[in-house]
């Protein structure tokens, strides 16, 4: 069977894509994959890392806004779905399946209407664009959470089974994890900060300050932290400012490739609270603090966020208030104080995991497909 992998922007949205392909690789040996996404997209350097093919398709996505910049989004799009339909020619896929984002929108739409088996996932409890745009021509609409099915209102068209996660996540132990990263003898502790794969300003802030004012005089702790690509120059020329790149204990990249281990092995985990993101943490078992977006639709990480928060998995810290970057901190400083916290938060973590996501969707929809 052949099928067309369509996601793209961030890793959000193209990590569950490539988690799908490898659950349909491994149930269907005779598989063929192929995904497609913008050639603008972080898409092109994460999928070729995972071994498939990608085509890409000339796309943007519109404004929130009123403007004229949507008129020139309009016609890319237009030109996109006729670019859609040649593709499906020359692949002739038995499935098309996208997880959210403009990109997928072209590439759903056309095969839509060309008979073929259409399905979409969405990670966050509230539907983006994209997914509102296409729930009444798609036949199958999976989902992360039940308030998103309910939410769509197209009945038994969308079903919740959890977000879907690379493989990694349950290959290794935390003890295996630590021993990959040679942590074992050098440090007592692993602190991990990351603001999704663009970058997040706030969580960039609170990193910096508590590289400074605790990982620099605490040698039994490795600070690892991804700046995002947006935000990498300025984190760096900060990083030297003040003096902190001379410290072996911090590092940081863009972006952490190997998350699966580097979670795994984390003590604490500072981070956005998008849906994928957290479905990542719950599966590693990690104690966390959250730091929701306040640029989302609907604000659905603050949601995501207080539904952590109020089973005991993680802490919150607003960022819109002015101690953000004190409480963050402090919040630090009590999980590293406080082993049986720690062991606790990473136990009512592990009770919010619906591990078999992708393996729920791949078997649907070969069974479809066939």
């Amino acid at each position: 069977m052949r099928y067309f992998l369509t996601c793209g922007g961030t890793a959000g949205h193209i990590n569950p894509a490539i988690a799908i392909a490898d659950k349909i690789s491994e149930l269907d040996k005779e598989s063929e994959i192929v995904f497609v996404g913008s050639s603008l997209g972080m898409e092109n350097a994460l999928v070729p890392r995972e071994g498939y093919p990608i085509w890409n398709l000339d796309v943007q996505g519109f404004k929130r806004s009123l403007s004229l910049k949507n008129v020139g989004a309009l016609i890319k799009m237009l030109g996109a779905i006729r670019g859609a339909r040649e593709m499906i020619k020359r692949f002739s896929p038995d499935a098309v399946i996208g997880t959210g984002a403009y990109v997928c929108f072209p590439l759903l739409y056309a095969a839509s209407g060309m008979g073929i088996f259409t399905a979409l996932h969405e990670s966050n409890a509230s539907p983006g664009l994209a997914v509102k745009l296409l729930k009444h021509r798609v036949d199958r609409i999976y989902t992360g959470f039940a308030e998103c099915s309910e939410a769509l209102n197209v009945g038994e068209r969308a079903v919740a089974v959890g977000n879907p996660l690379k493989g990694g996540f349950e290959a290794v132990s935390r003890e295996e994890a630590r021993k990959r990263l040679g942590l074992e003898g050098r440090y007592a502790y692993l602190i991990l900060s990351f603001g999704g794969s663009l970058g997040a300003r706030a969580v960039n802030d609170y990193a910096i300050d508590i590289m400074e004012k605790l990982t620099s005089k605490r040698r039994d702790v490795l600070h690892l932290h991804a700046c995002g690509k947006r935000e990498s120059a300025e984190f760096m020329a900060e990083i030297k400012r003040r003096g902190l790149d001379k410290f072996s204990n911090i590092s940081v990249s863009e972006y952490i490739y190997d998350m699966p281990t580097v979670m795994r092995a984390a003590d604490i985990v500072l981070c956005r609270s998008g849906a994928m993101t957290l479905a990542e943490i719950s599966c590693a078992e990690c104690p966390a603090i959250l730091i929701p977006s306040p640029n989302v639709t609907g604000d659905h990480q603050m949601k995501n966020a207080i539904v952590c928060e109020r089973a005991g998995a993680a802490f919150l810290v607003n960022e819109r208030i002015e101690k953000g970057s004190e409480m963050a901190l402090e919040y630090v400083i009590t999980l590293l104080r406080d082993k049986q916290l720690r062991e606790s938060m990473a136990k009512k973590s592990a009770l919010m995991s619906k591990k078999d996501a992708s393996e729920r969707i791949a078997e649907e929809i070969i069974a479809r497909v066939k």
